[in-house]
């Protein structure tokens, strides 16, 4: 066990980090904003485009995301769409997780108790109110679990980036093992790297749970009864 790697190869293997979290972000970002509106096209009644959805659902559900890659990535010249290794990346990975949230957003959306949102139209409420007012608190807390156990899985993901060369901490840590023959110390620096971020992501999602089920448990901390009274007398 030689740890003098550690401290030679230190600053490629913490740059190597970074550009695993900032892929890792963005495509997660990417991932949740495109899910949610999958969620919301698979909600209207036509035909076609719920077909469309649900197609393109179970073919990145069905895919190896590695193949996704690199059909992107080394396909997408074919139809015009040339893109930078790490953009790819990010791309493809926020494309990948985008069919698991939409299916995770679909479930909590289902899990919407129908008196609710039908009691919300009967006071005139515009669907945006109802979504935001009604629908989402349900949403969010039925579907945080699941959410955060998708992120971290996207965590593991990433170390397929270094395939098509993204300077990933799997990189890095290649480009260490081709130099040095160190394959134990190269294992070992990438386990605890992934457990560290997977660690973080875990306790970040459990606390984001907590907060936002005594935010809805205990709502009337956040309102103001006075003005509430004089506007509903108004």
């Amino acid at each position: 066990m030689d740890f003098t790697l550690f401290i030679q190869y230190g600053p490629a293997l913490l740059r190597g980090f970074g550009v695993t979290i900032l892929c890792w972000a963005a495509g997660c970002a990417i991932g949740l904003a495109l899910g949610f509106v999958l969620m919301l096209l698979g909600r209207i009644e036509w035909k076609p485009l719920r077909w469309t959805i649900r197609a393109y659902i179970e073919i990145i559900r069905g895919t190896p995301f590695l193949i996704q890659l690199f059909l992107l990535y080394s396909g997408g010249p074919a139809i015009g769409l040339r893109l930078e290794a790490t953009t790819a990346g990010i791309l493809g990975l926020g494309l990948y997780g985008s069919a698991y949230f939409a299916e995770i957003f679909r479930a909590g959306y289902q899990a919407v108790p129908k008196g609710q949102v039908e009691a919300a139209l009967s006071l005139g409420m515009p669907y945006g109110g109802i979504l935001r007012r009604v629908i989402l608190p349900v949403m969010l807390v039925s579907t945080v679990p699941a959410i955060v156990n998708m992120l971290a899985i996207l965590t593991k993901e990433t170390v397929v980036l270094s395939i098509i060369t993204v300077p990933e901490l799997m990189y890095e840590m290649q480009t260490m093992a081709a130099e040095t023959f160190a394959s134990f110390e190269t294992i070992l620096a990438m386990a605890l790297f992934y457990w560290l971020l997977v660690e973080v992501v875990s306790r970040l999602g459990r606390r984001f749970e907590a907060r936002v089920t005594r935010f809805l448990s205990h709502p009337s901390k956040t309102t103001r009864p006075s003005k509430t009274i004089s506007s509903a007398r108004a």
